[in-house]
């Protein structure tokens, strides 16, 4: 019994992480997080700290020469980021998400390649299987790859591909053997100095402005036949797998807008004057502080529980990883609209971070599937 309710225990390497990146993201990032979302400009500075510290792919086993921190980790990482700047937390968000299906089903001789230059800070991976008219239902894509010898060749187009054209390789989905759906997908390693490999212009968004966002196009983009990521037909099933263990990560950058923003919301309202007292001696403030609180440490737990949980490689991972990402999520929408509330006007207004941070926690319900495929797969694991 006390094997089955041990779901995770932090350690004190745990809380030398957090310590490290919190003081990293406050002296080194926060001084430009406004700035790179005012100007939708590429956090340079926030790229540059992280590599040089090790944050920017934790998660990468030492045996590619990464830092093999845990999931748990690796979770406490992106949250501690994300409470200053999300934009910037996604540094090692999509290298994970990029690097999982790698890790989870490459031959070795790909792992060799592909992983030391990113664990190293010489190159970013994305991660493609989203195209325009194939988001929730990415089984319905319509990229092409077929052999040539000893190439494949693909061609197509992915959408909202985090990072495009700052990343060297890209994992991408594509169809090999028509007619047979989701068994017909496999999942390929892609250069952007590939032949046939072009990156599309930034898309105009409304939170995480500071992290590229583009279509990327293959015009029969050839690529070398070994890198193609485990056996032809697997890669939707290692691209389900991969969500799975990159979900709670989702759930972490939730976790950390929603802790940044209750931060704010606590040090405004106890400075904020209001009918000659203090705004936190009102008890209905202090009632919204109290639930946001409660809502943030709950989401917090259940990220990292996924997290531990995969880090352990149970099996079914999919109900607590949809669970983790989705309720952290919509703390996150819900604790940031309140912290712009207790703000009042200011919080309206580009002159405080908590209106960016209701933004990017936006997106937060939206990607690595929406809060409606999390409830969609977390019911047919309970119904099956």
């Amino acid at each position: 019994m006390t094997e089955d309710f041990d779901t995770y225990r932090l350690t004190a390497d745990h809380d030398h992480v957090r310590a490290a990146v919190r003081e990293l993201s406050e002296k080194e990032i926060a001084p430009y997080a406004a700035a790179v979302d005012e100007d939708s400009r590429y956090p340079y500075e926030a790229h540059a700290a992280l590599t040089k510290a090790g944050f920017h792919a934790p998660h990468i086993p030492e045996q590619y020469g990464g830092a093999g921190a845990d999931a748990v980790a690796t979770c406490i990482v992106i949250e501690e980021i994300s409470r200053i700047c999300a934009t910037s937390s996604l540094f090692p968000t999509v290298n994970k998400l990029g690097t999982t299906p790698v890790l989870l089903s490459a031959g070795e001789q790909l792992k060799k390649e592909v992983l030391p230059p990113v664990a190293a800070g010489e190159a970013m991976f994305s991660y493609a299987l989203s195209e325009r008219e194939a988001g929730s239902d990415a089984a319905a894509m319509k990229a092409r790859a077929r052999p040539d010898g000893d190439h494949w060749v693909l061609n197509g187009t992915k959408a909202w591909i985090t990072n495009a054209g700052h990343s060297t390789w890209y994992t991408v989905m594509a169809v090999t053997e028509p007619g047979k759906g989701a068994n017909g997908i496999s999942a390929f390693v892609v250069h952007k100095d590939d032949p046939g490999f072009e990156v599309g212009p930034k898309e105009r968004k409304m939170g995480i402005r500071g992290s590229p966002t583009c279509e990327i196009h293959f015009s029969d983009c050839t690529i070398p036949a070994e890198r193609i990521i485990g056996e032809p037909g697997t890669g939707f099933k290692t691209a389900l797998q991969t969500l799975d263990h990159t979900r709670p990560t989702i759930g972490a950058q939730a976790v950390g807008i929603a802790q940044g923003a209750l931060d704010l919301a606590i040090g405004y309202v106890k400075d904020r004057k209001q009918f000659g007292q203090s705004v936190s001696n009102f008890q209905g403030v202090q009632f919204m502080l109290a639930d946001m609180a409660m809502k943030v440490e709950a989401a917090r737990h259940l990220v990292y529980v996924a997290a531990a949980r995969a880090e352990r490689g149970e099996p079914k991972l999919g109900f607590i990883s949809a669970a983790a990402k989705c309720y952290a999520s919509d703390v996150a929408m819900s604790v940031t609209t309140d912290a712009v509330q207790l703000f009042g006007g200011a919080g309206y207004t580009r002159d405080f971070p908590v209106e960016r941070m209701m933004r990017d926690a936006k997106i937060t319900q939206i990607y690595e599937g929406t809060n409606q495929v999390q409830r969609m797969v977390m019911a047919r694991q309970l119904l099956r």
